[in-house]
């Protein structure tokens, strides 16, 4: 009994450190005051202004862009590769695992410093080209991790099955293959346009004039001082993901339950 009272406040603990500073932070969204250190009232003021700043809206809109289309085709090309992978040898094999997985552990500084020599190298001009093709990159190795566990829980011979009643490759791969991977297609298209939302190393490495994503755009506002719209620019952010993960949540218990 007294194991399980310390287990749960362990737990509790842990997730009041996780989530306090965002609780905290969501709370003076809708402080009326400029100062973080005290309340003046409940306003929805900086929600307004935040709607008002062309910075903050530009940037939005090169960061909804470059996350659907970044998480798009890394997910079109990362699916296709796991594929590929799972096809290959053991010793193949185990030779592109291990090379997918330098990406994931390397330091996004390297990351970030290595994709923008290689932009200057091959003279091409930074801006939302070479972001959107840097975020592509570091997003295709998660897309691979995250379809490759459900290709493992395939059967082996599933494919030449479906041919062998009559389904030619491409029908045997939309019909038979696909549905039976899409839970971690969705898994990898989701990491993929979240990592892409977060990324401020590479993207500032990245980018050129002139495009700007809201990490970089509110690192920069950061440093001139506190401003409250970060605070409410935050908060819709964090809502926005935690609906998104509720609904695919709730969309794959579905699937679960259809299946038992």
């Amino acid at each position: 009994m007294v194991e399980k009272t310390f287990q749960k406040i362990y737990v509790f603990l842990i997730f009041l450190f996780l989530y306090a500073p965002i609780v905290v932070l969501i709370v003076f969204s809708f402080n009326d005051s400029r100062l973080q250190g005290s309340w003046d009232g409940f306003t929805f003021n900086w929600y307004k202004e935040l709607f008002k700043s062309r910075e903050i809206m530009k940037s939005l809109y090169y960061t909804i862009t470059i996350a659907l289309l970044s998480s798009l085709i890394s997910t079109i090309i990362g699916t296709l590769s796991a594929i590929g992978i799972y096809n290959m040898k053991s010793l193949r094999k185990k030779i592109i695992l291990n090379i997918n997985y330098l990406p994931v552990l390397n330091p996004d500084i390297v990351t970030g410093i290595a994709l923008m020599t290689l932009f200057i190298f091959v003279r091409v001009k930074l801006g939302f080209m070479t972001l959107l093709l840097a975020h592509i990159t570091f997003n295709i190795p998660y897309v691979i991790l995250a379809v490759l566990p459900k290709l493992k829980q395939l059967p082996k011979d599933i494919s030449e099955a479906a041919m062998d009643l009559g389904a030619t490759p491409f029908y045997a791969f939309r019909k038979v293959i696909l549905p039976e991977i899409s839970p971690g297609i969705v898994t990898g298209a989701l990491i993929a346009f979240t990592l892409s939302i977060d990324d401020f190393v590479i993207s500032f490495f990245t980018t050129g004039s002139g495009v700007s994503n809201l990490s970089i755009t509110i690192y920069s506002m950061a440093r001139r001082g506190i401003d409250p719209k970060i605070n409410a620019l935050s908060t819709l952010m964090f809502l926005t993901v935690l609906i998104l993960m509720l609904i695919i949540n709730k969309r794959s218990s579905k699937k679960t339950n259809e299946r038992v």
